[in-house]
């Protein structure tokens, strides 16, 4: 099976209406070339689960000041500042989630898990609405998992079966996000052959991994660029 596809065509999986998980955390991490395509394809009323919505003009960013977000589910939201405005003006819905409670809510949606208790957020505004129960004198709040139509993450190396590295803190969320989405495309630095990833170096599996596309774009101490 070939999963190796052009940007373009990878992109194509996604319709109006999805649900798309996003890795990264900032830009670091984040798939953007894959980003770059899809600011290119006509799509609108995207729900986008991902740490944050790039920076403004930047990643998701792009996608934001186009309108084609119509909810944003994430934790960190002020490496866009855009994101606030766009809020204000009613043009955006934003669910806000504390980071540790995002991670787990994409682990529980990609281990089949339907949700969980937190004690995070009891008490607070992020709180109101969610069933609240007292286990062992203590209260817990229930946070549903979460999951999406297709996952866009960001890996260092893939072999052409799909078996993923990372490199360093660029990992974040891309893993969790690659066990929690119907179609997951991989975008990667560098592809191998396979038999040259060793199996303990291997983070994520190939079973996860529906398309994988060469990186175009990358982040760099310039910024980003253009290979």
């Amino acid at each position: 099976m070939n999963k190796i596809v052009p940007a373009h065509e990878a992109i194509r999986k996604i319709k109006s209406g999805d649900t798309i998980m996003v890795g990264g955390f900032g830009l670091v991490g984040a798939p953007l070339t894959l980003i770059d395509e899809l600011t290119k394809i006509d799509v609108c009323d995207l729900t986008v689960i991902s740490n944050n919505l790039g920076e403004p003009g930047k990643g998701l960013g792009i996608l934001l000041r186009q309108g084609k977000i119509k909810k944003a589910i994430g934790s960190y939201f002020t490496s866009n500042r855009e994101v606030g405005d766009f809020y204000n003006q009613g043009k955006l819905e934003v669910q806000l989630l504390p980071q540790g409670t995002l991670s787990e809510a994409i682990r529980a949606g990609g281990a089949g898990i339907g949700g969980f208790y937190t004690k995070t957020s009891v008490g607070t505004e992020l709180s109101k609405g969610k069933e609240i129960r007292e286990i062992n004198g203590e209260l817990y709040v229930f946070e549903p998992a979460l999951h999406a139509n297709v996952a866009l993450i960001k890996a260092w190396k893939a072999d052409r079966l799909g078996n993923l590295v990372y490199y360093k803190t660029a990992r974040n969320f891309n893993p969790i996000m690659a066990t929690a989405a119907d179609y997951v495309i991989a975008e990667v630095d560098e592809i191998v052959e396979i038999g040259e990833l060793s199996p303990e170096e291997i983070v994520t599996s190939h079973v996860y991994v529906d398309a994988i596309v060469e990186s175009s774009i990358v982040l760099s101490k310039k910024g980003v660029v253009h290979k």
